[in-house]
């Protein structure tokens, strides 16, 4: 008996009769897949199917099936106990973003996109080196969208990752609608550790309420498709309020000794800028002084680099929620704005030169 899973092992404990009332193939099957199953057949599993059985119209046994599916992943509890923005210093992780071959594949992406880019730049007002940076931090390009299998990421760290434990259920509560709505296959879905999808690294809440068929084929195809995911970027910070034409970030020098008394570790620009310039910041951009900015101190490969970021700064941490990663977006799309051009200034000469 003691090969039995738990549920039919105190079924035989009780009577014989019992058993051969109790124990059918399918109970025993139920049982039997409850064990060899990571999750299926705890508590809180149990407790979150009830909840989208009840709230979601999913019915528990098609929940169970996928669910049983769902393997324990240590990886993804390693890599979400050390992400690279809170144990990397700024001069090692612009390191990462900011590189040669990372702006010559941005120029690469807007190029073969720059019809799209252009014309959702137009539409919704969100700058096209900004979206072709914050794709090439996300996944260079498309080319890094992750190995893990989002069931398992996003089981593992809902029910295994206490400290964030609600968000991620929140995002596997997501993740399971949205293969409905899309009708895709939970099996064939890849990601990050944390469970972002795609070429964006959409979160699945991100996905629902973001994602955008730019193409018309009636699937937001952010797995596959430029266009789309193009537009979804595009669509997710127009939508957490970039204003166009406003700046990002400013480098600023200082002075005396009070500087580092408004450093922030924050997000949102919460200093007024007079406040900031009275600390010894000296800003190189005519900007109201009662401008609202954040400012920031990192450790640069020369020293401290000291910056003020500005609204639209906030929007792309809204994306990620760290300033280190809204700086190497920053930078990187200042890079790879400056060769795009230089590359179209380029092709043009060639191109006179060929009608002459």
């Amino acid at each position: 008996m003691k090969n039995f899973p738990g549920v039919f092992r105190q079924v035989v404990s009780g009577s014989l009769l019992m058993a051969s009332v109790l124990v059918t193939p399918a109970s025993y099957a139920l049982a039997q897949e409850s064990h060899d199953s990571d999750y299926l057949g705890r508590q809180d599993v149990d407790a979150f199917i009830d909840e989208l059985v009840a709230e979601n119209s999913f019915s528990r046994k098609e929940l169970e099936d996928i669910l049983a599916k769902a393997e324990r992943s240590e990886r993804a509890l390693e890599l979400i106990s050390r992400p690279a923005e809170g144990t990397l210093e700024w001069k090692d992780y612009r390191k990462i973003f900011i590189t040669p071959e990372r702006i010559a594949k941005g120029v690469n992406f807007w190029e073969e996109n720059a019809e799209t880019l252009a014309r959702i730049e137009k539409e919704l007002g969100v700058p096209a080196n900004i979206i072709v940076a914050i794709i090439g931090v996300e996944t260079y390009y498309g080319r890094q969208t992750g190995g893990f299998k989002v069931l398992d990421a996003l089981t593992t760290l809902g029910f295994d990752f206490p400290r964030r434990g609600a968000f991620f259920r929140k995002e596997l509560k997501n993740f399971l609608i949205l293969a409905r709505e899309q009708n895709l296959d939970v099996d064939e879905l890849t990601g990050s550790y944390a469970g972002a999808m795609g070429i964006p690294q959409f979160m699945p809440s991100s996905y629902r309420a973001y994602a955008v068929d730019y193409t018309g084929d009636q699937q937001a195809n952010i797995w596959r498709s430029d266009e789309d995911a193009i537009a979804s970027v595009a669509n997710y910070l127009q939508k957490h309020g970039w204003k166009y034409g406003s700046g990002i970030a400013l480098q600023a020098r200082v002075s005396g000794i009070k500087h580092d008394q408004v450093v922030s570790s924050g997000l949102k620009p919460d200093k007024k800028l007079s406040l900031v310039q009275k600390a010894g910041w000296s800003v190189p951009k005519m900007l109201p002084r009662s401008s609202k900015v954040l400012a920031m101190r990192h450790e640069g490969s020369a020293g401290a680099e000291y910056w003020v970021g500005l609204h639209n700064f906030y929007v792309i941490t809204r994306y990620n929620r760290s300033q280190m990663y809204a700086l190497a977006v920053y930078q990187l799309a200042r890079e790879v704005k400056e060769n795009y051009n230089d590359s179209l200034v380029l092709k043009n000469q060639s191109a006179r030169k060929k009608q002459g």
